[in-house]
């Protein structure tokens, strides 16, 4: 990979209403998030291309690109030369998707166990994003939160990076960090707050410590 994936913005246009997502992927980009997973299930083909070519567009006008996945579409990421696929529990499997993508093409799994977690790793999965680790309304149908002692055994087993998903607040991103964790990823930490550089600075300090 280019350069070390440490945070992860995963859209949700419904939770950040009645602001538009455009600008907020677009001001995530200008903030030097390392990965923007656009998760929009329900956008019309039509509307998520448009959505997906403006990212990109975005993210290649800077010079530290931010890297634009799509959440399970791999037939539009292919078709947009998108950066990378992210494949959930109902999605194609991974090692299909890698047999058919281009060199340098992220393939990225959204993991809930140690068993999925080693499963991706050897289906070709180049990250996997890993929880809830902590308890958020969102992830309530996965069951309870994994904690950090699950986190530290999953990154222990594996040759690839861990994102920490799920209740993830800026005091608990270096505990993760401790637990092995190549960084974290998350809808509300980078939606939900009044400047986002400024997030991704306090964000990134956490990492320096």
């Amino acid at each position: 990979m280019a350069h070390p994936l440490r945070l992860c913005y995963i859209t949700d246009r419904h939770a950040l209403e009645p602001k538009l997502l455009l600008p907020k992927i677009q001001e995530a980009i200008r903030a030097g998030i390392d990965l923007v997973q656009i998760r929009e299930k329900d956008l019309p083909t039509r509307d998520l291309a448009q959505l997906v070519s403006a990212a990109l567009a975005a993210s290649r006008g800077q010079e530290a690109a931010t890297r634009i996945v799509v959440n399970d579409r791999l037939d539009v990421a292919l078709a947009l030369a998108a950066d990378g696929v992210h494949l959930g529990t109902q999605s194609l499997p991974a090692s299909v998707a890698r047999r058919v993508v281009p060199e340098n093409f992220l393939v990225g799994v959204s993991c809930h166990s140690l068993e999925e977690a080693l499963e991706a790793q050897s289906a070709g999965a180049d990250y996997i994003v890993l929880g809830p680790v902590f308890e958020t309304p969102s992830k309530t149908a996965f069951g309870l939160p994994l904690g950090l002692d699950k986190l530290r055994e999953v990154t222990a087993r594996l040759n690839l990076p861990v994102l920490a998903l799920g209740g993830i607040t800026v005091e608990r991103v270096r505990p993760c960090l401790e637990a092995g964790a190549a960084g974290i990823a998350g809808i509300r930490i980078f939606q939900d707050c009044e400047e986002l550089e400024a997030r991704v600075r306090e964000l990134h300090a956490q990492f320096e410590r």
